[in-house]
């Protein structure tokens, strides 16, 4: 089971890396979890550089694709020639997207009549996008997910892990990170946020 997490330069920490850690608590043999980049290095708001673990092809071919957002998005979007190499298909692959990484789905057309969460500051450019935006945390319709709000990563990565790997793996990796003296409370938190767009058919259990 591969999960990418494209990467962009420009990338917001919060969203590629509580993600990164959080899908990194299921601990199976077949459970890989990858920053996938655009090139061998990717430099993030803050100056942060990361070494890219999967390209944005060896994404293609992931069981589940994490879109992280930046400061340099409507670049991405703008750039015909990467935006190519991003052949996501929510046929066969869960999609998710972290603020202006709904962006990217939007342009890939892949929001066609699904609204979405995003950050305040990409709202405008996704509803630009044709996409209604929803004034809360998460949202999936089937296998395409949205997450607003840099903290609201643990969303997408709880939607992902219960998805693939069951609801007790998603809790349990949620409580594992929850702050001490929080984690029952936290863990009820999050999942509630996800639980209602989980299909029970579509569980593994």
């Amino acid at each position: 089971m591969h999960i990418a997490i494209l990467t962009f330069e420009g990338f917001n920490e919060l969203d590629s890396l509580i993600a990164l850690g959080i899908l990194n608590r299921v601990k199976k043999p077949d459970w890989t979890v990858s920053i996938a980049s655009p090139s061998a290095e990717v430099r993030s708001m803050n100056g942060v550089v990361l070494k890219a673990q999967a390209s944005l092809e060896d994404a293609a071919a992931a069981d589940a694709v994490i879109v992280g957002s930046g400061m340099l998005t409507r670049e991405v979007v703008a750039d015909a020639s990467l935006m190519a190499r991003l052949a996501l298909d929510p046929a066969r692959q869960l999609v998710g997207a972290q603020c202006s990484g709904t962006l990217v789905l939007a342009k890939l057309g892949l929001l066609q009549g699904v609204p979405a969460c995003t950050d305040l500051t990409t709202k405008p450019w996704v509803q630009e996008a044709g996409v209604a935006i929803l004034e809360q945390p998460f949202f999936a319709r089937g296998n395409v997910a949205t997450a607003g709000g840099c903290l609201a990563s643990q969303y997408l990565a709880a939607w992902v892990i219960a998805r693939l790997a069951g609801v007790d793996a998603a809790q349990s990796a949620l409580h594992y990170v929850a702050p001490v003296g929080e984690k029952d409370a936290y863990v009820d938190r999050a999942m509630t946020n996800v639980t209602p767009y989980l299909d029970a058919a579509s569980v593994v259990a």
